[in-house]
C-alpha cells in the first residue's frame, strides 16, 4: 500500500496490538477510501456492502471499512496517528478511534445476537478504557452523532456498567487479587 501510495489507516484487532496485549486476530481490518481500494486488484472480494468491503489476499481476510460512512471518514481524518509498529511507520486508529469503531459496531452485534463478538467488542473496549483512561464525555458525544438515540442509550449503559467494572477493578486491593 505505501509502494502505491494507498491512504488507509490500520485498526480493529491488528491495530489495538500496538495499545495492548493479548488481544487474537484472524483479519486485517482498514480504514481507506473506495478509490484506494480500486488500487488493489489483488484483492478478491468476497462480500460488499454500502460501508463495508470483505476480501481475500491470499489466504488473508482483509475487512476494508469504506470512508463514504461518516464515522469511518471522521476517524480516518481525525483519530489516526502514524506509528512505529511491526518495524514499520503505520497509519493506526489512535485509542480513541479505536474506541469509537468498538461503540458503533457494538449495536449491530448485539442485533445480530453475536455474543462472542459483543464480549470481545465489550472487552476491548474495557482494556482501552483501563489503560488510556480516555475522556469518556467526549467520546460519547462524539459516537452519538453516529448512532439512533436508541443505539446511543444502549452504548450509554454499556459504557456506564465498562466503567463500573473498571471502578470495582482499581479497588481492589493488589494483596486481594
Amino acid at each position: 500500500m505505501k509502494e502505491r501510495r494507498i491512504n488507509y489507516v490500520l485498526v480493529g484487532g491488528i491495530a489495538l496490538l500496538h495499545y495492548v496485549e493479548g488481544r487474537n486476530t484472524q483479519d486485517l481490518d482498514v480504514l481507506m477510501a473506495l478509490s484506494s481500494f480500486k488500487k488493489l486488484p489483488e484483492l478478491q472480494i468476497t462480500s460488499q456492502d454500502p460501508y463495508v468491503v470483505r476480501a481475500n489476499y491470499g489466504e488473508l481476510q482483509i475487512d476494508i471499512l469504506l470512508t463514504k460512512n461518516p464515522l469511518f471518514k471522521k476517524v480516518h481524518k481525525e483519530y489516526a496517528t502514524v506509528q512505529s509498529f511491526l518495524d514499520r511507520n503505520i497509519p493506526l486508529a489512535s485509542v480513541e478511534g479505536l474506541l469509537l469503531l468498538k461503540l458503533y459496531a457494538l449495536p449491530s452485534l448485539y442485533r445480530q445476537g453475536n455474543f462472542a463478538r459483543v464480549g470481545l467488542y465489550e472487552n476491548d473496549i474495557a482494556t482501552l478504557l483501563h489503560y488510556y483512561q480516555p475522556d469518556v464525555p467526549s467520546l460519547l458525544n462524539e459516537i452519538s452523532k453516529y448512532l439512533s438515540q436508541t443505539d446511543f442509550e444502549k452504548i450509554k449503559n454499556v459504557m456506564s456498567d465498562i466503567q463500573y467494572r473498571i471502578k470495582r477493578f482499581r479497588n481492589i486491593s493488589p494483596s486481594d487479587r
